[in-house]
């Protein structure tokens, strides 16, 4: 029995000497982190150029210029000659009233001008011969000018009746037909301008400031497939009450008629001065915030890992903003992936 127990005790006394001879607590730990594969990022070289900031909005397109044409007068619309979509000319027909009652009056007011025009070269010769008052001459001619003037209206009426288009451009909207009466200036087709259309877009109140006449643009229609470059821009100088948005309009030249209004467009603004403020531009996701309110960067170094960099911001513009201070051009920044990063972390990129 004691000899078991002794040989027991020498076991124990030799496992206790091994562990002793071993490794360190904590040792292996470390040894394991050493190699542990480095964390993979998405990276950025900070470069002193303008970084492409641009913002992409949704825009509608709208005609250049839209004119509503209307008869002058009252009436049955006896026939509309033109169709929603359809190319019109200068001065071409686009519908008809029925006329019957202007054809009257004008028979009517041709007439008395007749009998006016007879009346005058009856008197003529009296009046030249000394024989016929002066106030009898007055009279006459009176009704002489009053015979044309009713004449003209009645001419102008008939002409009125006939509804022809003021300007070129394409018919927009038929808003009356056929056997339905029209009223005095009520549009009966609007015809719109689209030789160049206009892309209307509300831009916040935050971000007009960096939009000018000249800001390039880039203008997506899927409706079409197909792509413009803007030109010159018209900014809104009144925001919209509830939304504090301003309207900007894009001028873009549409020689092919391809462009509709009410189209939706995707638009892109780039926009001018991010260099403004003297700083290099940074994705705003890149900067994070210390618990003491300092703001940094994660930067990699030329060994590949990541390290902190106090930075100094100035105004954003769209999704980046201004680093003024903190950085140098030919920095490389961590752009995705740095919520895995701590100080010294071998990164990947």
């Amino acid at each position: 029995m004691k000899k078991e127990l002794l040989m027991l005790l020498s076991v124990m006394l030799l496992g206790s000497s091994c562990q002793k001879q071993g490794s360190k607590p904590g040792e292996g730990e470390k040894g394991e982190q050493s190699m542990k594969a480095p964390t993979r990022v998405k990276t950025l070289v900070v470069s002193s150029d303008v970084m492409d900031n641009a913002q992409t909005y949704v825009g509608v397109v709208e005609e250049r210029e839209a004119t509503a044409v209307s008869f002058t007068g009252m009436g049955v619309v006896k026939r509309v000659l033109v169709r929603e979509g359809q190319t019109v000319g200068k001065g071409q027909l686009l519908a008809e009233m029925d006329d019957t009652q202007a054809r009257n009056l004008l028979s009517g007011a041709e007439a008395q001008m007749t009998q006016a025009n007879d009346a005058l070269g009856r008197y003529t010769m009296l009046h030249d011969n000394g024989s016929l008052p002066e106030v009898q001459w007055v009279e006459i001619q009176s009704k002489v000018a009053q015979a044309k003037s009713q004449l003209e209206v009645a001419k102008k009426n008939l002409a009125d009746c006939r509804l022809v288009a003021p300007v070129s451009g394409v018919v927009g909207k038929k808003l009356v037909g056929a056997g339905e009466t029209a009223l005095p200036s009520q549009a009966v087709v609007s015809i719109l301008d689209i030789s160049t259309v206009k892309v209307k877009v509300a831009i916040p109140e935050a971000e007009v400031g960096g939009i000018n006449a000249r800001t390039p643009t880039t203008i997506q229609v899927e409706a079409i497939n197909g792509s413009y470059q803007g030109g010159q821009i018209e900014k809104g100088v009144q925001a919209d009450a509830l939304t504090h948005t301003y309207d900007i309009r894009i001028n873009v030249a549409n020689n092919n008629r391809k462009l509709l209004p009410g189209m939706v467009a995707n638009v892109r603004f780039v926009s001018d001065g991010p260099q403004a403020a003297g700083g290099k531009m940074v994705p705003v996701t890149a900067v994070q915030k210390k618990a003491d309110g300092s703001l940094f960067v994660w930067t990699v170094g030329k060994d590949s890992t990541a390290h902190r960099a106090t930075v100094t911001i100035g105004q954003p513009q769209g999704n980046y903003v201004s680093v003024i201070d903190g950085l140098n051009t030919g920095d490389r920044i961590v752009t995705e992936g740095y919520q895995k990063l701590s100080e010294g972390t071998k990164v990947i990129y």
